[in-house]
């Protein structure tokens, strides 16, 4: 297959994928309900195969399931994978976008002053320069906290203390947080000029880990989380 046409091919199955999957999180198509793969098709102009890819990939999020003889069924939101990275965009994409944050707020705030504390006990020199490198680049992006250089920076920052926490199951959700943090730049729910107290507390957990104190960098981490979920809160209040 030529590259075009393979590229051409994989951004028809992205298009698919997220059409149905948003029509899923958003009630659009609900809990019960058949998915009709051929008038989805149709819809698109796909090939049965590149349906049955799409609906093998939502089966394994446990948005769908294959019934034999009853065709795809929709599954309800508990069924799901909900640190799947497709699923929380979509969530995030969709009108329940704000309460979605909110949630993963509170997750945050449960596994990411862990792993800071961790971090300060934990982290190699791999991981301690990766924070640094992340927290100067933050800062020198500071004046433009609402585009892709500043977010890349504050992705590895973050990727960096769960990833250093030496905790495994900690530092798989490294993803979900990525998403996340975009999911809050893509809709315009970070400020073009970064709160000065945020950036501080970003060098605030870069210092207490590299110094090796686990109370000042999960007390830190803690408050990053809190000041995120409260700006996030204050700029999607209407008229914000």
């Amino acid at each position: 297959m030529a590259e075009g046409t393979r590229e051409a091919a994989s951004a028809q199955h992205r298009r698919l994928l997220d059409t149905i999957g948003v029509r899923i999180v958003e009630g659009h198509l609900a809990p019960g309900a058949r998915l009709l793969t051929a008038e989805v098709a149709a819809e698109f102009g796909a090939s049965r195969s590149a349906m049955r890819e799409v609906v093998r990939v939502l089966e394994t999020m446990g948005m769908v399931e294959v019934r034999r003889r009853a065709g795809v069924e929709v599954l309800p939101a508990d069924r799901w994978s909900p640190y799947a990275p497709e699923v929380i965009r979509w969530r995030l994409d969709g009108s329940g976008r704000l309460r979605a944050l909110h949630e993963l707020s509170q997750l945050r705030s449960a596994i990411e002053p862990l792993a800071a504390r961790l971090a300060a006990a934990q982290a190699g020199p791999e991981h301690r320069a990766a924070l640094v490198k992340a927290v100067l680049g933050m800062v020198e992006h500071g004046d433009r906290a609402d585009e892709p250089v500043y977010l890349q920076h504050d992705i590895d920052f973050h990727a960096a203390v769960l990833r250093g926490s030496g905790n495994p199951y900690l530092a798989g959700l490294a993803d979900v947080v990525a998403e996340l943090l975009h999911g809050r730049t893509a809709h315009a729910l970070m400020p073009h000029r970064a709160d000065e107290t945020a950036l501080r507390l970003h060098q605030d957990v870069a210092a207490a880990i590299t110094s090796r104190d686990p109370e000042a960098a999960a007390t830190a981490m803690a408050a990053i989380v809190t000041e995120a979920d409260d700006a996030v809160e204050a700029m999607g209040k209407p008229g914000a």
